[in-house]
Parts: C-alpha cells; sequence; structure tokens
C-alpha cells in the first residue's frame, strides 16, 4: 500500500524533519510539502490525499480550523509543540497527536496507526461497494448498491442491477451469502430483493421499479418482522 500524504506546517526546520522521515518510509508517497492551509486546500483539490502530517499552530488559520472545514478529511497526523491542543485533536478522530520535537521511533507507530485505519476503511470499502461475479466467461464488477433483485433459474442466478442483468453459476443461497445481509432479503425460494430498493407492498407482492416479485409463505413472516423493525428505527 502507497499511501500519498502531505505536510503542513509553517515552520521549515519541523518541514525538514517530516520530509526526512517520510523518505524513510517507502510506502509513504509525500505529494506536497505546504507552507499553510491555503496551500494545503490547493494539494488536496488536486490529488488524492490519503494522510496529511498537520500542524495546529499556524498563522492566519490554524490546522485544527482548516481540518473542520474539509468535507470529506483524508487521516490526520496531528503535530505541535503545544500539549494543550492534543484533547482538541482526538475530538476530530486525529489518528495520533506527536508533540515536537519527535523521534523517528515516535513517528513511525503514528504512521502505523494509519496504515491499519486504511486497511480498515479498505475493508469495509470493498465489501460494501461492490462484488466481483463470474458470467459469460467474463468476471464482471458489480455495485452492490444498484442490484435490486436475484432470482433463481435451475443452476444459474439471475442478478438484476442497473436496468439489466447477468446469467451467474451458483447457487441462490450462496449468492446470497456474498451480500450484505441487512441490505438483501429472500421473500421467495426464487426470489430475493434489495430492501433499500422496494417501493409498494401490497397483499403478497412487492413492487420494485415497475415489476412485481411474490412473497412466499415460507419467508413472509421473516419479511414483514423485517419491514416492522425498520420501520421502528
Amino acid at each position: 500500500m502507497k499511501i500519498n500524504c502531505i505536510i503542513v506546517d509553517d515552520e521549515p526546520s519541523s518541514r525538514e524533519i517530516l520530509e526526512k522521515y517520510i523518505a524513510d518510509c517507502s510506502y509513504l508517497n509525500l505529494v506536497e510539502t505546504c507552507k499553510n492551509a491555503f496551500e494545503a486546500t490547493e494539494a488536496i483539490n488536486n490529488v488524492e490525499i490519503q494522510l496529511i502530517f498537520l500542524d495546529i499552530n499556524m498563522p492566519k488559520l490554524s490546522g485544527m480550523k482548516f481540518y473542520r472545514s474539509l468535507t470529506n478529511p483524508p487521516f490526520v497526523i496531528f503535530t505541535t509543540a503545544y500539549p494543550e491542543f492534543a484533547v482538541e485533536g482526538f475530538e476530530v478522530n486525529a489518528v495520533d497527536f506527536l508533540l515536537k520535537p519527535f523521534p523517528f521511533e515516535r513517528f513511525l507507530k503514528a504512521v502505523n496507526k494509519a496504515i491499519d485505519n486504511l486497511k480498515n476503511q479498505s475493508n469495509e470499502n470493498n465489501y460494501h461497494e461492490y462484488i466481483f461475479l463470474k458470467s459469460d466467461k467474463k468476471i464482471h464488477r458489480i455495485i452492490i448498491n444498484e442490484i435490486y433483485h436475484l432470482e433463481s433459474v435451475g443452476d444459474y442466478v439471475k442478478v438484476f442491477f442497473n436496468g439489466r442483468f447477468i446469467m451467474v453459476h451458483d447457487t441462490f443461497q450462496n449468492l446470497l451469502n456474498q451480500l450484505p445481509n441487512n441490505l438483501f432479503v429472500r421473500i421467495h425460494k426464487s426470489h430475493a430483493i434489495a430492501i433499500n430498493k422496494i417501493d409498494t407492498i401490497e397483499g403478497n407482492m412487492v413492487k420494485i421499479k415497475d415489476k412485481f416479485f411474490p412473497i412466499g409463505q415460507t419467508y413472509r413472516n421473516e419479511f414483514m418482522n423485517l419491514i416492522k423493525s425498520d420501520e421502528m428505527d
């Protein structure tokens, strides 16, 4: 994993130390060294940044105010000579707080925390965002949020998504187990649907995208209890 990072610090000596430390870590890619929050804003807008080494006490716009202003902030490791800022730093879920001057060993410990956080974030995104399915001798990357219906057809499963479908050679239950169980529910021996795509429920039918799917008697109670539970939340 190569991590894009930036330094934001108004002190030349502090920037030089961080540059040296980062250069000694082959998995860190220093995109830019910034003297203030305004330069940092430009850097973040131009390149995807995963980690910021950010000084808190800077002129014009403090590091803390700058970080709070970001809509989708990268992970941050605060660097400062003032320990009184530590509490405020952790209020914004900072990875770590480095008190100047800090040795390389302490820097490395903070970076390892950031790596763990990035790996956990990546695993969550991979699970919730997409799934790889094989069909017609090709492997398709399907966005999970676009899937709205699964239909069992003999030894295959029709996976409906984004206005089309693919045929996957797999058992119905095995394929369903690969999807988040809080997003999909089985309503019939041959049908499963995405809960967040339901338009209406009338009698023993569920409507999604102008199509109607039957609710099997075996699955009705569990399905209706799930719907009632969602209404209570």
